[in-house]
């Protein structure tokens, strides 16, 4: 799912193409991508764009006559650039927004099809599509503290949480704890001073790093190829890789749809979290540490 960096630089090019510009109509490939009736559709047909900004990890177009078009990417959906007047792609294709620049086609390659346009009149009715998380780049270590003792989870599950944080999904995560050097499965509600503060830091350090990073390798082109999996992310979809800081292997807990990749050296003091599918599996024996684990490798490979 693109989060707060991908997100960022999308509304960073958009803006630079349909700033000021009339919305001239939008091609459904998918009638129900559009999840709101009232304002209909056409009403955005022929008004300005005043403006972009984000809303978690929802990107908004303001336009004229206080109407916001809302875009939700979801796990799978993408935008694209493109010609004036290109077609919706077949199969994946979503939607089409037509600008005198240029065309933004809107694609989502899954079957779940969980990708959606929303039009809403109106600050208010904008406000009930955001989940209220804080937005941590602009936030104090402080409000940070708040939001993030206001339940007693796991790291993991409140860093995600969009009415706790907002714009961080399962790849920043995993990526800003690896370098705070913390848990995804401790609670919040046992975290030092000294723990917020670092993972504060940490935060911070890895939205921005992604953010200029993505920015630099987009460049003046519309960002294409916009994934949650990067070779040079530390743990996140690197299972079974080194880990860049201590050449321990990346493992992972799958629950679900989702997957948590973590180091059991940097990150939980050797041991290894119960993968729920596996530990059930192996009961007993299975491995409490990473070298536990090596160990049983190491006497498989010598069968």
């Amino acid at each position: 799912m693109p989060e707060l960096p991908d997100v960022v630089v999308y509304i960073e090019h958009l803006e630079r193409r349909t700033r000021g510009q009339a919305l001239e109509g939008v091609r459904l490939g998918s009638p129900f991508v559009l999840r709101s009736a009232d304002p209909p559709l056409s009403a955005a047909f022929g008004k300005r764009v005043m403006g972009l900004r984000r809303v978690g990890k929802r990107i908004v177009f303001e336009l004229e006559g206080e109407l916001f078009l809302v875009i939700h990417l979801m796990v799978s959906g993408r935008l694209h650039w493109k010609e004036r007047g290109a077609k919706v792609p077949g199969k994946v294709g979503l939607a089409a927004f037509d600008f005198p620049g240029g065309t933004l086609t809107f694609t989502e390659a899954s079957t779940r099809k969980r990708a959606s346009i929303h039009l809403v009149r109106g600050e208010a009715a904008l406000r009930e599509l955001d989940r209220g998380g804080l937005e941590v780049l602009g936030a104090s270590q402080e409000e940070f503290a708040h939001a993030l003792r206001r339940e007693n989870h796991t790291l993991k599950r409140s860093l995600t949480d969009p009415r706790l944080f907002s714009g961080i999904g399962n790849a920043y995560s995993d990526e800003l704890l690896h370098r705070a050097g913390m848990s995804p499965v401790k609670l919040t509600a046992q975290l030092t001073d000294e723990e917020v503060e670092r993972l504060f830091r940490a935060t911070v350090d890895t939205l921005i790093e992604w953010r200029d990073r993505l920015r630099e390798e987009a460049g003046e082109e519309f960002p294409e190829g916009v994934t949650a999996f990067r070779e040079e992310m530390a743990v996140h979809g690197r299972y079974g890789k080194p880990c860049p800081r201590c050449g321990a292997k990346v493992q992972r807990i799958v629950y679900a749809e989702n997957e948590t990749n973590y180091c059991p050296r940097c990150q939980t003091g050797g041991k290894l979290l119960a993968d729920r599918s596996l530990s059930r599996l192996l009961k007993e024996d299975w491995p409490k540490t990473v070298d536990e684990l090596e160990n049983l490798k190491a006497e498989h490979r010598a069968r």
